[in-house]
């Protein structure tokens, strides 16, 4: 066999938060919870389970064996609290510790694994299938709701409507509209559906003078320009106008409330029609923030002008929305533009929750509104999460408010936000369900496939195709969050504010402002796309896919990477190899909710496993610009010789290829061959 057994077999030892080894695996108070830990079989004399907080060591019982295997048990009631434990191994003279990140020496307290009594993830959103839409550049459905040419005055321009749809975005491009809206998205359910798509992402979608929309004008209504305009009329301002009292076509367009009604009931019928597909609809919140056009500042004058909304803030000192805002200056009104600024930008006014009540409950509206009735949106994405209130002590309390909120108008709802670095005291169960996924995916994957920083501004040659700072930086990463989080966290290559995947595999540092747009599609590696996708949809996660990932759109970081999606342009054969992949990812049960192990590591070499009761799979990506042969020890996915892995996936430079060949366990392992930039995946019958 493949490991002496007088030794003790470290790569043999294994448990997780998988119901592999831990059953229930989101326990509530009073459950009694059974875990289970690995070892080699007749290959250790004790494995204790140790509890935080306990001087105790209790001994686990042996419950069960296998050919290649042993498996421990023990058995805890979970109370109010939560608990946190490790595991330790014993053989002879020898002994190691195990937590998220292995057998270790080192057994760190926050490397533990967790259990929150009650916390859980909806099950909808575990390995579901995600698409992020930017609205502005998906589909133009309906023409008579676009922007048009000098419509108001944005950030020192005219906004102005980009009529070529294939135009690269200009690099001040936040007042630059293409047409998309809602109407083209229903237009295109089809196509989203067959893509494999579970989950819809938006980028905002409520009233805002941006093309982002992180600037919201108005969180009660979904904006006119995505949604229905029956009221119109009005003048754009002349070419050159600053003055957006004089914008009287976009104050109807955006404050006239037949037009935010309507727009509110077509959403409302678009989400109908989403959830008849059997697919979710996530929204985004921005509620660190608000945009200097919104109604409860009013700093350009819009509602005062429309004469059918109370006071901005901005306005009168004697606003009912004063407290919303932190004003500097007492004596500046009315216009008073001393407010406080999310890190200074006049546009993005920062939101003053701990000196307005009224504010909170406002926003705790909000939340519950999108999810109930007769919306019944199923999840908010949250913006700069981290960034909400004054302290972090008013941070934590907030969310987890937003939280209660959110589950009891729909308790099958998702809270995700957006976070860089260490999210777990805001993943401990009591605030966000997950993340998205930059520092345990996006950033990783990154690295060891193209040594680049994920806005291309910086490379790394150490970092490229070192397969062990891979799986360290995962490892570490992931045990920041536990595995119902994991589960479900936005496993994505590419979004909205960073670099699109396929132009970092050209492994050049660069913008839009210094190498130009050409430059972000010339010497693209599609074999080493294909292996970041392949990836994507084999790791835990919920893989998310950037609208035109899936049909070979490039660009530069923001605003390069918000290019209009290519309709009859698209890369036909990238389409259907990602569809080939969702399909995998839909149909075996380990890539959705399966325990992961580490395999092999390397230069430009990386492989691990999957599995969950019969379903075992296993992932080898080379790198290298080379062929090479690749010995899978398989054995630790629990499968001996004579059974049998099927290739369901191989990718390389020029293309894939889906044609099924077994490979047959001998000596505990399978003989791989792989071409060069390429990636397989292989599983068993019994998936």
């Amino acid at each position: 066999m493949c490991f002496q057994a007088e030794a003790l077999n470290r790569e043999a030892l294994f448990t997780d938060e998988t119901e592999n080894f831990r059953f229930p695996t989101e326990p509530l108070e009073g459950d009694d919870v059974y875990l289970r830990f690995r070892t080699a079989r007749d290959n250790v004399d004790y494995v204790y389970y140790i509890e935080d907080g306990s001087r105790n060591e209790a001994v686990m019982e042996k419950s069960d064996s296998d050919g290649l295997f042993d498996y421990y048990e023990y058995k805890i009631t979970v109370g109010r609290e939560r608990i946190s434990y490790s595991f330790k191994v014993v053989k002879g003279s020898e002994a190691c510790y195990y937590n998220r990140l292995g057998a270790t020496m080192d057994n760190q307290e926050c490397f533990h694994f967790r259990i929150a009594p009650g916390f859980s993830t909806p099950d909808w959103a575990k390995g579901a299938i995600m698409y992020q839409i930017y609205v502005d550049r998906f589909c133009n459905g309906d023409p008579s709701n676009d922007v048009v040419d000098n419509e108001y005055f944005y950030i020192d321009q005219n906004v102005m409507h980009v009529s070529d749809w294939s135009k690269y975005p200009s690099q001040m491009d936040v007042g630059c509209f293409y047409g998309g809206d809602l109407q083209g998205v229903w237009d295109k359910l089809d196509y989203i559906q067959n893509l494999g798509v579970d989950v819809i992402y938006f980028n905002p979608i409520f009233v805002s003078p941006s093309n982002h929309k992180y600037d919201c004008q108005d969180y009660d209504h979904i904006d006119p320009h995505y949604g229905v305009i029956v009221k119109d009329g009005g003048e754009p301002l002349k070419s050159g106008s600053a003055d957006n009292r004089q914008a009287t076509k976009y104050m109807i367009r955006s404050t006239a409330k037949e037009n935010l009604e309507a727009s509110d009931a077509f959403f409302a019928r678009f989400v109908a029609e989403v959830h008849r597909r059997g697919m979710k609809v996530i929204l985004d919140g921005v509620f660190n923030h608000c945009g200097s056009f919104n109604k409860w500042l009013d700093g350009e004058l819009l509602y005062q002008m429309s004469g059918d909304y109370e006071a901005g803030a901005y306005v009168s000192e004697d606003s009912p929305y004063h407290t919303f805002f932190k004003f500097y200056k007492d004596d500046a009104w009315p216009c008073n533009d001393s407010y406080d600024g999310w890190w200074g930008h006049s546009t993005l006014p920062k939101l003053n929750y701990e000196e307005s009540p009224m504010l909170y409950e406002y926003i705790m509206k909000i939340a519950r509104k999108w999810v109930s009735p007769p919306y019944n949106v199923d999840g908010w994405r949250l913006d700069v999460a981290a960034d909400l209130g004054h302290s972090s002590e008013y941070n934590h309390q907030f969310w987890r408010d937003f939280r209660n909120a959110v589950k009891e108008a729909n308790p099958k709802a998702i809270v995700l936000a957006e976070h860089y670095g260490d999210p777990s005291s805001w993943l401990a169960g009591d605030q966000w369900d997950t993340v998205m996924n930059y520092d345990a995916f996006m950033e990783p994957v990154t690295w060891f496939l193209t040594g680049m920083e994920k806005h291309s501004d910086e490379s790394n040659p150490n970092l490229y195709g070192d397969g062990e700072s891979f799986f360290r930086s995962m490892n570490y990463h992931m045990s920041r969050m536990m595995t119902n989080s994991m589960m479900v966290a936005m496993n994505e290559l590419s979004n909205h504010d960073h670099s699109r995947f396929l132009t970092r595999t050209n492994r050049l540092v660069g913008r839009i402002s210094t190498k130009g747009a050409k430059a972000a599609s010339e010497g693209v590696n599609y074999g080493v796309f294909r292996e970041a996708v392949l990836i994507q949809m084999t790791w835990p996660g919920a893989p998310t896919i950037y609208y035109g990932d899936e049909a070979g759109v490039c660009g530069w970081t923001d605003p390069d990477n918000r290019r209009t999606y290519p309709w009859g342009n698209e890369n036909l054969e990238l389409i259907e190899f990602h569809k080939y992949m969702t399909g995998l990812h839909h149909r075996i049960a380990a890539l959705r909710r399966g325990s992961l192990k580490q395999l092999l590591a390397g230069r430009q070499l990386i492989a691990y496993g999957r599995f969950c009761g019969d379903s075992v799979c296993a992932v080898i990506v080379n790198n290298r610009a080379t062929e090479r042969d690749v010995q899978l020890p398989v054995w630790q996915l629990g499968l001996s010789d004579g059974d049998t892995l099927v290739r369901h996936m191989l990718t390389y430079e020029t293309g894939y290829n889906v044609g099924r060949i077994s490979y047959e366990v001998a000596d505990g392992q399978v003989s791989v061959f792989l071409p060069a930039n390429s990636a397989i995946l292989l599983a068993t019958d019994r998936v």
